[in-house]
């Protein structure tokens, strides 16, 4: 409590000086902390019992964790109440943010952080989603291989953040960044996974909040490796140009009730209890790279399985289960924190849904004290009694419950990671067949259609190598000369961001795309104006749209005229301009 008074007295400070958001970010604690002689009271107030160091048992471990969870929650409570009631004391309404990494990130590296359990905090107003290459290329197990699987990783991060505030309406920011805080990769490394990271969080079309970039500075004035990993240069111009071109698209990226393609409507349980279990290692327990649960995740979304991400902390919510009919989970890694997610499981269940559970349920943290095993209940495990409420009195296989389905295989999704045979695939196919269900549509992609853009991954180890095309014409906009396409093939391990002019119904004057934030004065059929801002030493370049060909064009800043490049393409009717970005703006006319 004397470091959140601590806290208090900075952000007191800081709305005396006239801030309009405070964002606490990164409320983490090192699983592998809570030793200090602070931790240890702090322990024995919150469970009137002697401290136990965190490796003596699994037991030791959960508790450590569940404390430092609420240590944070505690302090984020108190910090924030004090934010929104000092600053309505000046008659300001302070906004409130937490930026941190997402649940997967946090329970992969051993983090314990609050996450979904901030949402019952009356002044909190929302996120920013720390996913960008440092986490997504962390390296996890698919068919037995440890590699990094950058777009698959950041798809299930970005979906797990959306999955923890979606249903309770608070407001997240998706970060990406073309830099991470590991320098030693090459610029083209960098450029591959930014592309990777960035498509990911385009595919979760109800966000349209983005923070572009934490530090400019280290990437437009750092020096990273070459190919050849001999020299170090500045940012290539081109990518520079590139990077302006992609965090200008999000100003335009619309909202959308647009789905990518393919089966909308299965999903993978995950708990913030996901973060408990991973200190230490124990003789009969671990986890590699948090495999239960990328092997439950993975073998779906390599098949192009849009996989929701569902989390546990939010099924009091009626918008948690609304559009699943297929839903993953274990308790290998993670154990339900109340007893009340077990009746909402077993409604939706008896109401039609399909639950397929995988786990031994052998791990030493089912014997943790907990509520399972506390007082009047007597379970070996959470599962013996999530059985229970459902009416499954199997140890295994599967049964009708209601309108719904069970399937119970007894084995840890980390197992199946390691498996070439695609068992996961097998469970839901089956399980869909048994309710006559769609059956799933194999494919190596995910494609949405957001509003005029087109957003395309397409993944390696998946179902073929086939190279997959959009027809045009489109914009490619991960292509710093923003060319007019009659079609974009997109191969494996690629990723796509297309400005579809065939879904561009517009008929006035307008940019479609450029390297630089535009800002339209005034337009109609016959004149068009805006001015283009960008960063000093970056290259420019736009392409309007304009309903006749120019007759005159001309660009001028503060100083004077502004050379400049042009090009009219006359079958897609628009204008391509090259220019020098200027901070403080040049202002273009077109005629």
């Amino acid at each position: 409590m004397a470091y959140v008074a601590y806290l208090k007295s900075l952000v007191k400070t800081a709305i005396d000086e006239g801030v309009d958001a405070v964002h606490l970010e990164e409320p983490e604690f090192w699983a592998r902390a809570g030793y200090s002689e602070a931790f240890q009271k702090e322990w024995q107030a919150y469970y009137h019992e002697p401290w136990q160091a965190p490796h003596t048992s699994a037991d030791a471990a959960w508790r450590s964790s569940k404390l430092k969870y609420h240590l944070y929650q505690r302090a984020l409570n108190e910090v924030f109440a004090f934010v929104k009631s000092y600053g309505a004391g000046k008659g300001k309404n302070i906004a409130t943010y937490v930026p941190t990494h997402s649940l997967i990130n946090y329970a992969k590296w051993g983090i314990i952080s609050p996450e979904a359990s901030l949402a019952g905090l009356s002044n909190m107003d929302g996120y920013i989603a720390q996913v960008w290459t440092g986490t997504a290329r962390s390296p996890v197990y698919y068919e037995g291989v440890r590699a990094e699987r950058t777009f698959e990783t950041a798809f299930l991060e970005y979906g797990s953040m959306t999955a923890m505030t979606q249903p309770t309406g608070r407001r997240v920011y998706f970060l990406t960044d073309p830099i991470e805080d590991d320098p030693e990769h090459t610029w083209q490394d960098y450029k591959h996974n930014y592309e990777s990271t960035f498509t990911a969080q385009l595919l979760n079309p109800t966000v349209a909040h983005y923070e572009v970039m934490p530090w400019p500075d280290r990437i437009f004035f750092a020096s990273y490796q070459t190919a050849d990993d001999t020299v170090r240069t500045a940012i290539p111009a081109a990518y520079a140009t590139q990077i302006m071109i992609m965090i200008n698209a999000l100003n335009s990226m619309p909202v959308s009730e647009a789905q990518i393609d393919g089966h909308q409507h299965i999903g993978v349980l995950v708990s913030d209890a996901m973060m408990f279990q991973r200190f230490p290692e124990f003789p009969d327990y671990s986890d590699p790279d948090l495999s239960d649960f990328f092997g439950m995740a993975l073998p779906l979304l390599k098949l192009g399985v849009p996989v929701k991400i569902v989390q546990m902390e939010n099924l009091p919510f009626a918008e948690t289960l609304k559009s699943v009919k297929v839903l993953l989970m274990t308790y290998s890694n993670m154990k339900p924190l109340d007893v009340k997610y077990h009746s909402i499981l077993t409604e939706w269940v008896k109401n039609g849904g399909i639950l397929i559970y995988l786990g031994k349920d052998q791990d030493p943290f089912q014997r943790v004290r907990e509520w399972w095993n506390q007082n009047d209940n007597h379970f070996a495990s959470p599962s013996a009694h999530l059985f229970q409420s459902l009416g499954f009195h199997s140890h295994s296989g599967s049964a009708k419950i209601g309108r719904g389905f069970v399937r119970v295989l007894r084995q840890d999704p980390k197992e199946l990671a390691m498996q070439k045979d695609n068992v996961v695939q097998s469970l839901v196919s089956r399980a869909l067949a048994e309710m006559n269900l769609p059956p799933l549509q194999l494919k190596n992609r995910l494609h949405l259609q957001r509003d005029v853009y087109d957003i395309v991954a397409v993944m390696k180890e998946s179902v073929s190598d086939s190279v997959y095309t959009v027809p045009g014409p489109v914009i490619d906009l991960y292509d710093p000369q923003l060319p007019v396409l009659l079609q974009k093939r997109v191969a494996p391990g690629e990723t796509a961001l297309l400005f579809n002019l065939t879904r561009h119904t517009a008929t006035e004057p307008a940019v479609l795309a450029a390297a630089s934030r535009w800002y339209p004065e005034q337009q109609d059929s016959h004149l068009f104006e805006c001015t283009f801002k960008g960063p000093a030493n970056i290259k420019g370049v736009a392409r309007l749209y304009l309903p006749h060909r120019p007759t005159t064009i001309s660009l001028v800043k503060t100083t004077g005229p502004v050379d400049f490049k042009q090009e009219w393409h006359d079958s897609s009717r628009t204008l391509r301009l090259w220019y020098d970005n200027e901070p403080d703006g040049v202002h273009l006319t077109v005629d």
